[in-house]
């Protein structure tokens, strides 16, 4: 697959990388703490839902539900009093489907120091029609050489789930037909 300009099916004009890219801050309460004492996972996870959800608005012109959430890493535990910091960009796009990727950063809301990486996820949303309906999205046209490098892994990734999803599916239908499980 070759990144273009416009989709040959439909004719949408392509969007650039940066026209849906997306910073969403939120300060870290007690009320976000788990029984550690630090922000629960949860939390964390939302945020990162909320400001990919928000790209894959973006990028799509409309409507757009998660469909699955890969490889949410937590590389440090959040504070609370943490500044946290989730930005989320569309790194890659197929018919109806995009990948956001999101990197969470915190940062001590009182100090100057600079902000850390604390976690990052990918997320695939599908764009839908107001019946709920796959609906076309616009390709998305890496800036740069991160952009690109970032949709070259993507089509990896997808191509990762795609197959473990038929492999799910074989090994299921082999038990089924085997008697194994109904």
């Amino acid at each position: 697959m070759t990144i273009q300009d416009r989709s040959p099916e439909t004719d949408i004009p392509g969007k650039p990388t940066s026209a849906s890219r997306t910073t969403l801050s939120h300060i870290m309460t007690a009320s976000d703490t788990n029984l550690l004492g630090t922000v629960h996972g949860g939390v964390i996870m939302k945020l990162v839902d909320d400001a990919a959800g928000a790209v894959a608005g973006r990028h799509s012109g409309g409507p757009a539900v998660t469909a699955s959430m890969d490889e949410m890493a937590f590389l440090a535990p959040v504070r609370v009093g943490d500044l946290v910091h989730v930005r989320a960009q569309c790194n890659w796009t197929g018919h109806s489907s995009m990948e956001v990727g999101v990197r969470v950063l915190a940062e001590r809301w009182n100090e100057s120091t600079p902000a850390t990486q604390v976690g990052s996820a990918y997320l695939v949303f599908a764009a839908v029609d107001e019946d709920g309906k796959p609906r076309r999205v616009p390709p998305v046209l890496p800036e740069t050489e991160r952009d690109k490098r970032r949709y070259q892994e993507a089509q990896i990734r997808r191509t990762h789930r795609l197959a473990r999803r038929r492999a799910i599916m074989e090994l299921r239908e082999k038990r089924i037909a085997d008697g194994i499980e109904d």
